[in-house]
């Protein structure tokens, strides 16, 4: 798994991602691609455990992601706090149940200029700024 500090090695193969902006009891979605280098959101799943997982296999069934990119994130300072942890632990679970790359980004921030922004789904918001900051880091 890619950590977020670090510039992603990603094989100019992987062409399209779902993007995930974890949180304990709604995560947000977005697909993009590498060629356009932009996000749409689809939407945020409200729920939880393994009624979250059904969800998600069904848009990856739906997208046939290459890849998929996860929020972390962290304090301002860069520490690690409890939903550091619960994000990491996220991929995991992703990387283990879909047998797919998962790459981390550092998501300070994204919900704040999602909801600046305006957007009416906060989650799925912050899950495209997550993916376009990812898409913009690999050549």
């Amino acid at each position: 798994m890619a950590s977020p500090d670090t510039a992603p090695s990603v094989p100019s193969h992987f062409q399209s991602f779902l993007a995930f902006d974890y949180g304990r009891k709604r995560t947000g979605v977005a697909s993009g691609n590498r060629l356009l280098a932009n996000a749409t959101p689809q939407g945020t799943i409200a729920a939880e455990g393994d009624a979250r997982f059904a969800q998600i296999e069904k848009r990856i069934r739906e997208w046939q992601p290459d890849a998929l990119v996860v929020g972390v994130p962290c304090h301002p300072d860069g520490a690690p706090h409890e939903n550091t942890r619960a994000a990491l632990k996220f991929a995991r679970q992703l990387e283990g149940r879909f047998r797919l790359p998962v790459y981390q980004v550092d998501e300070r921030y994204s919900t704040t200029e999602a909801l600046a922004a305006g957007a009416s789904d906060a989650d799925a918001a912050s899950a495209c700024i997550i993916l376009e900051q990812f898409l913009r880091s690999i050549p």
